[in-house]
């Protein structure tokens, strides 16, 4: 269910993200020239990842056709504890506002390199209660026990981001360079324009 509500928000977004990754893309690479930069491509590549990611999740969050029947819930827990543990509803609803924002967490943490866990903390808080909030005036719910999910998710990623960061660092050098990087998110970006086209109905799996 996660998948296929995922799959749609992409579909529907298709067009815009092609036109926008174009225009930063271009832009980015005369920046770069202009300025004499050094190109890393897996940086390069793992921020754009990350803007789409950022622009695909706030699509989905702000989708009216996802509504709950409006209104709000400010009792902790209230609705974790309505679905049976296990359940389409329990992983769609509990597991999926976690898992959403894990790469969140992740992006934060690798953006600012906070010192301790306050920082992810406090921005997953607020921009949770700021969808929440937007939520609410566009005909869905505010939801406490997605604010709560999304805070997890988001310290989960945080988490994760340490301990690849810890484990980076214990790899034999060959490993820590940029090659094996820049192949890696090649071999990726070249998945992802594969998985375009044939949405475009270009190529035909």
């Amino acid at each position: 269910m996660i998948v296929s509500t995922i799959k749609d928000v992409l579909t529907d977004n298709w067009p815009i993200l092609v036109i926008f990754l174009v225009t930063l893309i271009t832009m980015r690479f005369f920046y770069l020239r202009s300025h004499r930069e050094k190109l890393c491509f897996y940086k390069e590549f793992l921020t754009i990842l990350g803007i789409i990611y950022i622009f695909l999740l706030f699509q989905l969050l702000t989708k009216v056709e996802l509504n709950k029947g409006g209104g709000y819930n400010l009792v902790p827990f209230t609705e974790i504890l309505r679905y049976e543990f296990g359940s389409k509803l329990f992983i769609y609803n509990v597991v999926g506002n976690i898992v959403l924002f894990i790469p969140f967490g992740f992006i934060v943490a690798e953006y600012i390199k906070p010192k301790t866990i306050m920082p992810p903390l406090f921005i997953s808080l607020i921009v949770s209660f700021t969808v929440e909030f937007v939520q609410l005036n566009i005909g869905r719910s505010f939801d406490v026990d997605d604010i709560l999910l999304n805070i997890v998710g988001c310290v989960a990623g945080y988490l994760l981001y340490i301990g690849l960061t810890a484990i980076k660092n214990h790899l034999p050098k060959v490993f820590q360079g940029d090659g094996i990087y820049n192949l890696v998110c090649l071999v990726i970006v070249l998945l992802i324009v594969l998985y375009v086209l044939s949405m475009m109905g270009v190529l035909n799996f």
